[in-house]
């Protein structure tokens, strides 16, 4: 009955001899396919062998013979370069844990052969990368996604860290009730754009931030909110995913800052010529210390103009900056 079963299963472990084993730089004799078998507990036929073979690639598997040299898988889900492309944005990725990134890499690696899975370990490491610390993520975006699936509301308590890396919940620890809409990523981090009821508007929270989130029974509310809103927009609007009251600002620029400020808002940013190497552009954001902080790193090559209440914030943030470094060192 043993041998029977073993039998059955030769197909399956041929199957799974070609994907671990075998590559471009590493093809299997049909004696080694046969040895390789044996080590499975099952005992084959070269004919046989030659059998499955044709059968798996008749099921589209293509299982390749390199003359002189034996057989090996080819073409497969995901080539060497797309695992390594995947890898990297795993490893660059804040919002993972480092123990979540290596067991994501593990199950990527099973896509291909062993030996250039060695590649993929080794592939990349961002030294000095902040990773989240919060293991619990993933279960955060799963019940996003599934409230989002059946139009309901969710629960969360969101917190921020201390210098001690404890955590202190907003709202004294009690809870955020949203209707979530979306999942965006900005600067490596996943952010959760929800309608807030009690402000009547989108708002958004960093997922790694979120604790507890719980699938309410209550339906999505803003609905019309949200479809009014284009997610790509928001997330260009918002810098760093930093609120603030969103307004139409005017920048003097220098003419070097073109590309940056296109590169930023988009090829539909308006422009306009002045007198001289400077132009006048239009822009829609969220005020906030981070546009401002953006703007500082131009390093003078674009100034506010209008409107003046913003203007006046530029100058006060600069001013009280200055302030802090006039200050002697205690």
């Amino acid at each position: 009955m043993e041998r029977t079963n073993s039998q059955k299963g030769k197909l399956l472990t041929l199957l799974q001899i070609f994907t671990q084993e075998t590559d471009e730089q590493h093809p299997l004799s049909v004696p080694a396919l046969l040895e390789r078998l044996a080590d499975a507990g099952i005992q084959a036929e070269r004919k046989s062998v030659y059998e499955d073979i044709h059968t798996l690639q008749r099921y589209g598997y293509d299982i390749i013979l390199q003359r002189g040299r034996g057989y090996y898988l080819g073409e497969r889900d995901f080539q060497l370069a797309e695992l390594k492309l995947l890898v990297d944005a795993v490893q660059a990725s804040k919002f993972i844990t480092p123990q979540k990134s290596q067991d994501l890499i593990d199950k990527l690696a099973q896509q291909t052969s062993r030996y250039q899975a060695r590649a993929l370990q080794r592939q990349v490491y961002v030294a000095g990368k902040a990773k989240s610390a919060n293991e619990r993520v993933y279960y955060t975006i799963d019940a996003i996604y599934e409230a989002i699936g059946q139009n309901k509301q969710v629960s969360f308590r969101y917190f921020d860290l201390n210098q001690r890396r404890e955590k202190v919940y907003r709202k004294g620890g009690a809870a955020y009730t949203v209707s979530p809409y979306a999942l965006v990523r900005d600067n490596d981090n996943y952010y959760l754009v929800a309608y807030d009821q009690t402000s009547g508007r989108l708002r958004h929270y960093r997922v790694d931030k979120m604790d507890r989130i719980t699938v309410r029974k209550e339906a999505r509310l803003g609905r019309a909110v949200y479809e009014a809103e284009d997610p790509a927009r928001y997330t260009d609007l918002h810098f760093g995913m930093f609120q603030g009251e969103e307004k139409e600002v005017v920048l003097r620029c220098q003419d070097w800052t073109a590309h940056v400020l296109i590169d930023r808002f988009g090829d539909n940013l308006e422009m306009y010529p002045d007198d001289g190497p400077t132009f006048r552009a239009v822009v829609r954001v969220a005020v906030s210390p981070q546009f401002f902080g953006w703007l500082f790193g131009l390093n003078g090559g674009a100034v506010v103009l209008a409107p003046e209440p913003v203007r006046f914030q530029m100058e006060q943030m600069l001013t009280a900056q200055l302030e802090q470094y006039q200050k002697k060192q205690e």
